[in-house]
């Protein structure tokens, strides 16, 4: 595998959040998911998300899987190594 991976999905978490007057430990909470992997995703440093964990967002968010996340082709993502198996 390569050492850099780069991809061009946009996490908007942060917006959403605040949208919703929310923390992400709030949601974490909510969710029944770690702060730590909930900042993963939301710092666009993600590999993949299982679809039990996107549902329980979206169902938290009151959103659709579109209203969390983009495909911007434009500006692919730089993540690194140690990012490498990380799925919240």
């Amino acid at each position: 595998m390569p050492e850099e991976e780069r991809h061009a999905i946009r996490i908007h978490l942060d917006r959403l959040l605040a949208e919703r007057g929310m923390t992400l430990t709030e949601l974490s909470a909510q969710v029944g998911i770690t702060v730590a992997n909930l900042s993963v995703l939301k710092n666009d440093r993600a590999k993949a998300i299982r679809f039990s964990t996107l549902s329980r967002i979206c169902e938290v968010l009151r959103c659709q899987p579109g209203d969390l996340m983009t495909h911007d082709p434009a500006t692919p993502a730089r993540t690194d190594r140690t990012d490498r198996g990380s799925t919240p």
